[in-house]
């Protein structure tokens, strides 16, 4: 898979986090004073990315999920990686808008706003063809997949907005939205329609969000997390595992990254974990040439 991410783009890949994303690292103190929604956040990628902002010295880092009990378990990994951050947990469905709005408004009362939000939560069904799947739970990954990240954007976007605008440059700094999408929003996989029709279409709505809200100051990201031996990640056909060797840590210091301003350039754009950052931003003139990096349709070439 990582061919594919790399046909247009010479980019060096990553499996595991190095240097440049390590957030007691290079990126150490990256994250200091800000304030970090993670939905997702009981187990595997989500719980990663809290740690990893506790890491990188974030203020506070709020917690959501369905499992209370595994959210305690990431609140422990939190104050293990630092004492000094902050955290609070939340049982929420991203697929209740009132849920989640009652998550938002939670962590603005606690922390006193939201600097970066990161939509993690996610769904995968068993693969189907069409005219074999069940309309309910082909329509469910809709739900998980497309409308909880909608429901994240909504009622985290006024936040980031007022995040943005307590920087005199918004061009370079402010709040952060980052999307999780799937290389499979950029393939064509019988039986995967539900799933990979759903992350594409985060692609999309990522463009959406720089476009309506740019002007506010906010950076959205659509990001592949790399292949994750996740519960998520395995419920994929059995052929595939064998491309589920990346860490979940290195999504979790691409996040940090990506919040840090070093990519703000490439916002409204979907990006790969298992890119190399450097590379990433030495291609950024091609990058913005040519508009890469989003959903386009090819008429030649």
């Amino acid at each position: 898979m990582s061919s594919i991410q790399n046909q247009f783009l010479d980019l060096g890949s990553h499996h595991a986090v190095y240097d440049a994303i390590d957030p007691a690292g290079a990126l150490k103190g990256s994250a200091a004073g800000k304030v970090v929604y993670i939905t997702g956040a009981s187990r595997g990628i989500g719980q990663a990315t809290a740690v990893a902002f506790a890491s990188a010295g974030a203020r506070a880092v709020y917690l959501t999920a369905r499992s209370e009990e595994a959210l305690r378990e990431t609140r422990e990994l939190v104050r293990q990686a630092n004492p000094e951050t902050q955290c609070r947990v939340s049982v929420c469905d991203v697929t209740s808008a009132a849920e989640v709005e009652a998550s938002v408004d939670d962590c603005v009362s606690a922390f006193g706003g939201i600097d970066l939000a990161d939509a993690n939560a996610g769904y995968l069904g068993k693969w189907t063809k069409i005219g074999e799947t069940d309309p309910e739970s082909w329509w469910h990954g809709f739900e998980v997949n497309l409308r909880g990240v909608y429901h994240v954007i909504r009622y985290t976007l006024p936040h980031l907005i007022t995040s943005a605008g307590a920087h005199e440059d918004k061009a370079t700094s402010g709040g952060h939205l980052i999307l999780l999408s799937s290389i499979g929003a950029q393939l064509l996989m019988p039986g995967a329609s539900d799933y990979q029709t759903s992350k594409h279409a985060i692609n999309r709505l990522c463009e959406f969000v720089v476009t309506d809200h740019g002007a506010d100051g906010v950076k959205c990201f659509a990001i592949h997390p790399g292949g994750v031996a996740t519960d998520l990640g395995l419920t994929m056909p059995e052929f595939l595992h064998e491309y589920l060797v990346d860490a979940p840590e290195l999504a979790a210091g691409f996040a940090v990254w990506l919040s840090s301003g070093a990519a703000d350039w490439a916002r409204g754009r979907y990006l790969s974990a298992n890119w190399d950052v450097g590379e990433i931003c030495k291609n950024r003139d091609r990058i913005l040439q040519d508009d890469l990096l989003v959903n386009r349709m090819r008429a030649q070439g």
